[in-house]
């Protein structure tokens, strides 16, 4: 009996049978970039769309794997609200406390007072170093007219940015005696409390919270006390505009455990006034929410005064 030839299988069943394990890996592949797209997204409302669309799709029933997806409470919580992005808030702080040194800069030459204010932008902060001659008599801590001048534009200056503000009085080691007056501590202190207040008051978007008052009497001297030259420089005030921020070039920016950029220097005298709130570094600060004499706005030897565009206002925070 002859045996049965088979017959050759079908070229088509052959070609069609990589097809389906095909199928299947697009559409693991599909799922998988989609399931990286949305990991990279946080938006729930989009994610929770998605899910849903697939699942009737593929018709599964049940959870879906994507209702697992999104920002995982537990690993959010060890991340830092306020992401460390480098050193950007330095820079960017950095920058602003470079133009307002320029912006002052070019009023001091504008009105030739490089012998009466001049400016130093340091590690901790930017200093203003004013004249005693500029703002007071000699041995008295009553503001004279041409702190009318000088007043309005380092107030705008501040309102522009939300740094603390150190206000601080020096004197040379000349003694002094007087009843209102009894050592140079007194003399020190009065001249930073009542130019620290006549800031304030010359701009109402001023946050008085921000503002600290100190006398150094005659221990900070810039110069040698042996000359007269040397006594006039070291008779001065100071208005020190302190960072928030830290260059480290290993871990970023940092801030101070106080939230603050560390910038004043300790004091050996604090100020305090009406409803005193405690300042950075041992520093009291003034609480002083009273606008005595103030204008609403700059002012310049009893007139109206209009910032710079530079100085265009911002509310301080």
């Amino acid at each position: 009996m002859a045996r049965k030839k088979r017959g050759k299988p079908h070229e088509e069943e052959n070609g069609e049978a990589w097809l389906l394990p095909y199928s299947d890996l697009m559409t693991l592949l599909l799922a998988l970039f989609i399931a990286l797209f949305a990991i990279s997204q946080t938006d729930q409302t989009k994610l929770k769309a998605m899910s849903q669309a697939f699942s009737a799709a593929f018709n599964m029933g049940g959870p879906s794997f994507f209702d697992a997806m999104g920002p995982n409470p537990g690993r959010m919580a060890e991340i830092p609200f306020d992401e460390d992005k480098g050193n950007s808030a330095y820079i960017q702080e950095n920058q602003a406390l470079t133009e307002i040194q320029k912006e002052l800069e070019e009023y001091i030459e504008a009105n030739n007072l490089q012998d009466q204010l001049s400016t130093q932008l340091q590690e901790d902060g930017l200093m203003i170093r004013i004249k005693e001659r500029a703002l007071f008599p000699s041995g008295s801590a009553e503001l004279v007219g041409e702190s009318q001048r000088i007043a309005p534009v380092i107030a705008g200056l501040l309102a522009t940015i939300p740094e603390r503000v150190v206000v601080s009085g020096h004197t040379d080691n000349v003694p002094i005696n007087t009843p209102q007056y009894p050592s140079n501590w007194e003399l020190s202190s009065s001249r930073a409390m009542n130019f620290m207040k006549f800031i304030i008051a010359q701009d109402k978007r001023l946050n008085p919270q921000r503002f600290s008052a100190i006398g150094y009497s005659e221990y900070r001297p810039l110069a040698d006390n042996a000359t007269d030259a040397g006594r006039s420089q070291n008779r001065r005030v100071e208005v020190f505009i302190a960072r928030n921020y830290r260059f480290n070039p290993k871990e970023g920016v940092t801030e101070n455990k106080d939230g603050t950029g560390g910038g004043a220097p300790s004091p050996r005298t604090s100020i305090q006034g009406t409803n005193s709130t405690p300042g950075t570094n041992g520093v009291q600060g003034t609480g002083d929410n009273s606008q005595v004499g103030a204008t609403g706005g700059p002012t310049a030897g009893g007139k109206a005064y209009t910032m710079p565009p530079a100085l265009a206002s911002q509310p301080a925070q």
